[in-house]
């Protein structure tokens, strides 16, 4: 079984799903694209990660945020 899919096959099932898809993702897109709101930077947010993964003793938690 090959487990790319072929380039010339859609994923939905009709013209009308994919069409509905575009306009969603591209509306999606538009709005973070004008989004005013401040960022966050990458390491600002694994910083935050880390604070909640740490207390983390059991075991269950992954052993490192780095990559």
């Amino acid at each position: 079984m090959n487990a790319t899919p072929s380039s010339t096959m859609s994923e939905f099932a009709t013209t009308e799903a994919a069409e509905t898809y575009e306009q969603w993702f591209r509306a999606k897109v538009l709005a973070s694209l004008n989004d005013d709101r401040a960022t966050a930077s990458h390491e600002t947010v694994m910083a935050q990660l880390r604070k909640i993964v740490t207390p983390q003793t059991d075991g269950h938690a992954a052993d490192s945020m780095e990559g």
